[in-house]
This record gives C-alpha cells, sequence and structure tokens, in this order.
C-alpha cells in the first residue's frame, strides 16, 4: 500500500501538472472504486482551476478556485499516470488541463477513492476528525507522542500504525524508525520513557524525510505519476531484509508477524 511518503511524492508530481491549470475534462470512466465517484464530480470539477495541491495523512487533496476539493486515496495499487501513451483498463479516471496535459488514476484493484468537500468543511471530513498530528509537523514532539500513549497497554508497533496517535505512519517506515530508535516493536507503549519517544520521533522524521527524498518506496504496483520507481527500498534499514545484517549493530534482521502484518526488526539491539 502506498504510505506517506508515497502520497506525498505523487502529490509533488500531480503539483507539476495541475498547479494553476484548468480542468478541461473530468472523466470517470466506471462507477465506483471502493466507493462511487461523486455523481456532480464531472460537474463541479470541469472548468475549474486548480489553486493547490496538498497531503493529508495519506490523502491526497486538489483545491479549486470553485471552493471544492478533490480528496482521493490510492488504497493498495493506486497510482496517477501522468500524460499515458494509451488508456488502460485500470484508468479509471481522466484529466486533462488547459496545457493539453492528461492524468490517468490508475487503480487495478480498486481500493482507492475519490471524494469531493468543500474547502470550508475540508476539516470535518469524517476520517480528518479522528487523526493525530502529521508526523512531520512542528507540533509532532516526543511530549505530543507521550500523552497520546500514556496508559496504552498495545504494542509501540501497533500503537503507531493507530491513525489516532499519529497520521499516516504505515506498516514499513514504523519498522525502519522503530529500528533506528533502538525500540522492539512489542514494546508496551506506555511504558516508554520520555527520552526514548523523543528519540522515537526524530527516527520517524528523519526515515520518512529520507524517503521522500528517494522518491517513496516502489512495491508491486506503485510508481511516480511519471513513472519513475521511488529508490527508498534500496535504503531499507531492517524492512524486508530478514536474515541479513542490522546497519547500527550488525545484530541478526528478525521477522514476526503482528496484527496480521509482517514486522521486521533486529533482535539484538532493539529492547
Amino acid at each position: 500500500m502506498p504510505e506517506l511518503p508515497e502520497v506525498e511524492t505523487t502529490v509533488a508530481g500531480l503539483r507539476s501538472v495541475l498547479d494553476g491549470r484548468v480542468l478541461t475534462l473530468v472523466e470517470p470512466r466506471r462507477a465506483n472504486l471502493r466507493v462511487p465517484f461523486p455523481v456532480d464530480l464531472r460537474q463541479r470539477m470541469t472548468g475549474a482551476r486548480v489553486t493547490g495541491l496538498s497531503r493529508r495523512a495519506k490523502y491526497g487533496l486538489v483545491e479549486t478556485d470553485r471552493g471544492d476539493v478533490m480528496i482521493f486515496h490510492l488504497g493498495m495499487s493506486g497510482r496517477w499516470r501522468i500524460d499515458p501513451e494509451e488508456i488502460g483498463k485500470h484508468d479509471h479516471l481522466l484529466l486533462e488541463t488547459d496545457e493539453g496535459r492528461r492524468l490517468a488514476l490508475c487503480d487495478p484493484r480498486r481500493f482507492g477513492f475519490v471524494e469531493l468537500a468543500r474547502a470550508e468543511a475540508v476539516t470535518s471530513y469524517l476520517p480528518f476528525t479522528k487523526m493525530g498530528p502529521e508526523p512531520l509537523g512542528d507540533d509532532f514532539t516526543g511530549a505530543v507522542l507521550k500523552a497520546a500513549l500514556t496508559g496504552k497497554g498495545t504494542a509501540i508497533k501497533l500503537a503507531l500504525l493507530d491513525q489516532r496517535v499519529v497520521a499516516g505512519l504505515g506498516n514499513i517506515y514504523v519498522c525502519e524508525a522503530l529500528n533506528m530508535a533502538g525500540i522492539a516493536p512489542w514494546t508496551v507503549a506506555g511504558q516508554i520513557s520520555a527520552p526514548r519517544l523523543k528519540r522515537l520521533v526524530e527516527a520517524i522524521q528523519q526515515v520518512l524525510t529520507s524517503a521522500i527524498a528517494a522518491g517513496g518506496s516502489t512495491l508491486k504496483d506503485y510508481a511516480r505519476p511519471d513513472g519513475e520507481l521511488g529508490y527508498f527500498s534500496k535504503e531499507w534499514r531492517v524492512y524486508g531484509r530478514e536474515g541479513e545484517k542490522c546497519p547500527s549493530c550488525g545484530g541478526e534482521v528478525l521477522r514476526r508477524v503482528d496484527g496480521g502484518r509482517s514486522t521486521f526488526y533486529c533482535g539484538k539491539c532493539q529492547k
């Protein structure tokens, strides 16, 4: 599944094509993805000028001069394609601009979705109302994380995947950050000391920043909008590296399953 760095990279790619441009074509090519396309998507977005693009957690937002915001989620396998030579059967939404550029939302598994909201109501969009702080924002600190985890008896890895604690983190980058911070994934979240949580916040921010700079990680169908593959997977410390050496201490990278997801960690330095 595309995680925060992949969505950030996607938004940056879309910004280069859409920002300031008028949408001359908005064409859903099927009735639904995970949920139905808004019935008035074509009407509200065609002719609108894009005034900004941003990201909230794993959601992308396309803002227009009409006060409408198109919110998209890439699901498991979704990605935007810029100026595709051909439109394929998995390209479910087409956009064209007044410059003649074309964008196709490709989603083979159809777990993504597109919704519309008014700009003044975006903060009230239901998924956003339940989210914690952005991990790269100034308001995500060790003290904030400590307060969010107080009293939690769940494992720290599962706690970090809870979008109510911090928004946008996924399995890959949680594994990477916990290794960098030297914290075992099964450590009880509410029992971690403030200094260790401060190091964890710093590790989360470092991992995400590096991943964004690298264009994200390439997983199965994911690629950047320009078709290039992100290369952060080459820099993974532990994820997908079972049996290899930990970059911090040389210990063996192990794998276990937590909450139905693979957890990769160092059996030596993560305590």
